[in-house]
Formats: structure tokens, C-alpha cells, sequence
């Protein structure tokens, strides 16, 4: 009877694996993550999306600078001049005087300055967004790789536990002459075997925590799984959705704003038309009794070696370079769509699949126990079904997590993670 009772104990445990559980009692007051307060930590955390937003300032620096160029300019100034005369003696005259400045015409390199800015911020902008989603992706995958190794370590421990039961019964059939002491040892070898594997996994589990600590930027007690449909699209679908990946439109945009860098240098080719008007609340110069002056100034390039046309064909590969990378990182959006559609088709083909071999597993298990209390199966086959068992609920745990690890990666892919609403 005490046999047959903990055999029944180990029947009950195995369904436990499938869903896993935690390696270790924890108190009520400990504190669960789940990937969404991990992703927020990882947000405040990153230093590279701080730096991606610093990066948006600067565009935004960019844009003001530019239309400075077409406000007007005023400023004061303030001149002492001393004369020396013939007969040693000095007079001293002084000016003060109000400057303003206005730009008119200058070959239009303001406004395309400005729309370069602009076309440069929404590139900011965009790069930020894409920082944000593959730093979800980089959140998730240590997420649930820690979660799989939580629960293959609960799956080795069930593992463990019927083996020292197999070893407890056989030490028993050994005393009374019904097993040989080969079939003891062969059971303690594969015992032994499996602790040292589940040594090994504690060890994995320790350096994958350590990383989402660095992640999140702090430690923390446990992490907890939410639930979500893993429901794809057509693969058509998320390919159409490739122009608009985050990183696909800054890429755009460094183009637009490279192609405005263009005017810019074919502005040198024009003329520069401005106006200047001074007034005085001093004056020493002729007429002394005028407040003010004005002047309009033309400056009709002429030659000026070849410098503006160098600039001119510099702007113009940069330009054809950003149109040629934009070409690129599409079809790399592309690819990376299809790779990332492939990878979870095949997992959850995978999943299903061995979903039915564990719960065959399991029950060639149970029967081959049963059919070794009736002396028909001999202990190197009820080994044999333990390992087996072993291995298929292995693969189970890590295919399941992996196929949730591919679904955001799709996403990512095709650019459909919004970091402001990733997980409700």
C-alpha cells in the first residue's frame, strides 16, 4: 500500500509542470513584476532613451536657430575714438548708436533650414519611439526566459522527487530479493545526474535575474506572468505595415532633411540682399545732426574658387546616401517581418505538437509503474519513461515560453508595439 500511495502522489504532481511553479517559498509580502512594471522600470532606467530624447532637444535647438536667421537683429553699441592733434593735445569723441539688421534674401537656405529641422526632429522622434520598442523586446525576452527557467527548475525537481522515490522502492525490492542492487545504482546515477543539472540551471536562472535587475535597474523578489492571447495576423498584413515601422520613417526623414541641405548649398550661388539702419543717441560723425541712417546691401557672388559647388555635390551624395539607406532599412523591415512570422508559425506548430507527445509521456509513465509492480516491464524501462517524460516536458516549457518571446518579436518586427499601450 505505501508503494502504491506514492505513486499516486507522483501522478498527481506531474500535472503541476505544465503550468510550473514557483522553485522557492516566498512570504505574502514579497513583491511581484509583472512585464509591464518591468518595462516602465526599463524606461526610466535606459540610458539610451534618455539620450535618444536629448537628441530630440537638439533638433528642436536646430529649428530656432534657423529661424533666428530671418527675425530681425538689433544690438547697441557704444565707440570712444581719441584724436591726437599737433599741438599735443588730445580731443575724444564717443558714438553710441542702436544697429538693426534684417535679412531679405538670402537664396532661401532659411526656410530649408527650418523644414530641415523639423524633418530632423520627427527623425528624432521616431528613433526614440523604436529605442522604446526594441527595449520592450530586449524586457520581455529576459522576462519570460526567466519565468522558463523558473519552471524548467520545477520540472526537474518533480523529476528528482520520483527518482529518489524509484530509488526508495527499489531498496526495498532489493532487501527482499525481488530487484538487484545494478538496478539501485543505475537509478542513484541518473539521480545524481539530474542534480547536478538542476545545479546548473539555478546557476542560468542567477545570471538571467542579474540581467533584468540591470534591465530594470533594481532588484527585485519575483516576477509575475500575465495573460494574453498569442492571436497573429496574415503575414501580408504585418508586411504592409513595414513602411511604417518607427525606425523605416527616420530613416525617411534623415533623407528629407539631407535633400533641404541641398538649397542650402545651392544658395551660395545667389545673391544676399539686406537691410541695415543705425540710430543714434550720440553722434560725431558727418552729418552730426542726423538720428539715424539706413542702408540696402547687395552682395552678388561672382567667384569664390569652387567652393560652393564642392558643397553643392557634397549635399548632394549625403543626400543620395540617406535615400539609399531608407531603400535599405525598408528591406530590412521586411525581412525581419518575415523571419520574425516564420519563427512563431513553426513555434506554435511546435507547441501543439508537444503538447500531445507530454501528455503521452505522461501516461506511458503511469503504465509503465503499473506494469512494473506486475513484474511485466523491467526498472531500465520505467527509467527510460522518466526520461522521456523529462525531456518532453522540457521542451514543452521552453517552446511555450519561446513562442511568447516570438509573438513581441513579431510585433517589433512589424513595428505594432505602442510603448504607451504595450500591456492593459
Amino acid at each position: 500500500m505505501k508503494i502504491i500511495f506514492k505513486s499516486l502522489i507522483i501522478i498527481l504532481f506531474l500535472p503541476v509542470l505544465l503550468f510550473g511553479a514557483p522553485s522557492k517559498d516566498y512570504s505574502p509580502n514579497q513583491e511581484f513584476l509583472t512585464l509591464t512594471d518591468c518595462y516602465k522600470l526599463a524606461l526610466k532606467q535606459s540610458e539610451l532613451i534618455a539620450i535618444d530624447a536629448e537628441q530630440i532637444k537638439i533638433a528642436e535647438a536646430h529649428f530656432l536657430e534657423a529661424f533666428g536667421t530671418i527675425m530681425p537683429q538689433v544690438s547697441f553699441s557704444h565707440t570712444v575714438i581719441r584724436n591726437h592733434s599737433s599741438n599735443t593735445s588730445y580731443n575724444n569723441n564717443y558714438e553710441a548708436k542702436f544697429t538693426f539688421t534684417q535679412d531679405i534674401f538670402s537664396g532661401f537656405k532659411e526656410f530649408a533650414a527650418m523644414k530641415a529641422s523639423k524633418f530632423e526632429k520627427s527623425q528624432r522622434q521616431k528613433e526614440w519611439w523604436r529605442a522604446e520598442q526594441l527595449l520592450f523586446v530586449d524586457v520581455s525576452d529576459t522576462f519570460y526566459l526567466l519565468l522558463e527557467i523558473q519552471h524548467d527548475l520545477n520540472a526537474l525537481k518533480t523529476i528528482e522527487f520520483a527518482l529518489r522515490d524509484r530509488v526508495k522502492e527499489l531498496k526495498a525490492r532489493e532487501n527482499i530479493g525481488k530487484s538487484r542492487a545494478s538496478e539501485v545504482v543505475t537509478t542513484e546515477y541518473q539521480l545524481y545526474n539530474l542534480e547536478a543539472e538542476i545545479q546548473q540551471e539555478r546557476n542560468q536562472e542567477l545570471l538571467v535575474r542579474q540581467l533584468l535587475e540591470f534591465l530594470i535597474g533594481r532588484q527585485f523578489d519575483q516576477i509575475a506572468e500575465s495573460k494574453f492571447d498569442l492571436n497573429i495576423k496574415p503575414e501580408f498584413q504585418y508586411l504592409e505595415e513595414a513602411s511604417f515601422r518607427p525606425d523605416v520613417q527616420a530613416a525617411y526623414y534623415a533623407w528629407k532633411s539631407d535633400q533641404e541641405q541641398i538649397t542650402i548649398a545651392k544658395s551660395g550661388f545667389l545673391p544676399q540682399i539686406n537691410l541695415q539702419g543705425d540710430y543714434f543717441t550720440h553722434r560725431y560723425s558727418v552729418p552730426s545732426d542726423s538720428k539715424w541712417d539706413a542702408f540696402l546691401v547687395v552682395n552678388v557672388p561672382i567667384f569664390e574658387g569652387t567652393t560652393t559647388y564642392g558643397q553643392v555635390k557634397e549635399a548632394n551624395s549625403v543626400a543620395k546616401q540617406s535615400g539609399l539607406l531608407y531603400s535599405r532599412i525598408g528591406r530590412i523591415a521586411i525581412e525581419n517581418i518575415h523571419d520574425a512570422y516564420i519563427n512563431m508559425r513553426i513555434s506554435i506548430v511546435r507547441k501543439n505538437t508537444l503538447g500531445k507527445a507530454l501528455k503521452s509521456a505522461e501516461l506511458s509513465y503511469h503504465l509503465q509503474t503499473q506494469d512494473y509492480k506486475l513484474n511485466v516491464v523491467n526498472n531500465l524501462d520505467v527509467l527510460t519513461a522518466i526520461q522521456n517524460l523529462q525531456d518532453v516536458r522540457r521542451s514543452y516549457i521552453h517552446t511555450s515560453y519561446e513562442s511568447k518571446r516570438f509573438y513581441w518579436q513579431l510585433l517589433a518586427a512589424a513595428g505594432e508595439i505602442n510603448p504607451d499601450t504595450i500591456i492593459k
